[in-house]
């Protein structure tokens, strides 16, 4: 499937599915999924990236495990609101991602989320070792949350 509106996400969600989100960094791939509610934002363990086939195959296996209906993707656009290379990596890793499996895609705005995200886990005094670990994560649980509460907004 290709990538759909904003607005259009909620009716590609069927009832006791869930969400996912991720947000693709150069090493690693962080994964939020939703409660089946659509409510809350949960981390997932993060994907080690290694090349586009075995990093496909792992995401594909989390959307299975995780019943998700749609895939929510951190777009990193510029300050200024301009897409540069790793928006366009991004839309890339999409399109591949997009021709093995069939699912919604959202890009959502991901600026600063990873900024918020280490602000969280500072909060909670996560030590600068396991924040490394969990940041990715923490980032596309922050992008998800974003979208779940534009969701319950619109309704």
């Amino acid at each position: 499937m290709t990538v759909i509106d904003i607005d259009k996400l909620a009716d590609s969600i069927a009832k006791g599915r869930t969400l996912a989100a991720i947000d693709l960094g150069t090493k690693t791939i962080g994964i939020a999924v939703s409660d089946i509610g659509l409510t809350l934002a949960n981390p997932r363990p993060m994907i080690v990236r290694r090349k586009f086939t075995i990093d496909a195959d792992a995401l594909c296996a989390v959307l299975d495990r995780e019943n998700a209906a749609a895939l929510v993707i951190g777009l990193p656009v510029n300050m200024d609101g301009s897409e540069g290379p790793r928006a366009q990596a991004t839309r890339a890793f999409a399109r591949n991602f997009a021709s093995r499996r069939s699912i919604p895609q959202v890009f959502w705005d991901e600026r600063l989320s990873t900024v918020a995200a280490e602000r969280a886990l500072i909060d909670v005094d996560v030590s600068r070792k396991k924040r490394a670990q969990r940041i990715d994560s923490a980032a596309a649980a922050f992008i998800l949350q974003g979208v779940l509460d534009r969701l319950r907004a619109r309704n």
